[in-house]
């Protein structure tokens, strides 16, 4: 089951899913009522340091590289929660994370490197039920 990745204010679909807010900041002026994710886990988006970083808040912005691999350092202190979302594929439940609608570019977000963060994950989990399967034994 692949996972997708939208901005929150995309079309919803019927193939979306669980439907994940993965932004550090709720989108602003928006009633709970137009609100279209299932639940919003700010912890899987930058820190608020990094947010501001990307942005020039606190000076220069930095460019995708760094952004890449600090998200990624970070999201080291979120492997219950990835590893949760990876069951939660393996089950079978399609699962759409949702960022900012001002993020155009999927390419360059952090939505792309949590898919892939929870790929990686599931990778695991099916390696693992490889290692436990009984070996095969060959008729005749």
């Amino acid at each position: 089951m692949p996972i997708k990745t939208k901005r929150w204010d995309d079309p919803i679909e019927a193939d979306d899913g669980f439907r994940l807010l993965i932004c550090r900041y709720r989108p602003r002026a928006l009633s709970k009522k137009k609100e279209t994710w299932d639940l919003w886990w700010p912890h899987l988006g930058p820190s608020r340091e990094l947010h501001a970083a990307f942005y020039g808040k606190t000076g220069q912005p930095i460019g995708w590289t760094e952004y890449r691999q600090r998200y990624l350092d970070e999201m080291k202190t979120q492997e219950e929660s990835i590893a949760i979302l990876a069951e939660t594929v393996n089950e079978g439940k399609p699962l759409t994370l949702l960022c900012s609608s001002a993020c155009t570019d999927a390419r360059h977000c952090h939505r792309t490197l949590l898919r892939e963060l929870i790929e990686q994950q599931l990778a695991l989990i099916a390696a693992a039920k490889v290692a436990e399967a009984p070996p095969q034994t060959i008729p005749g």
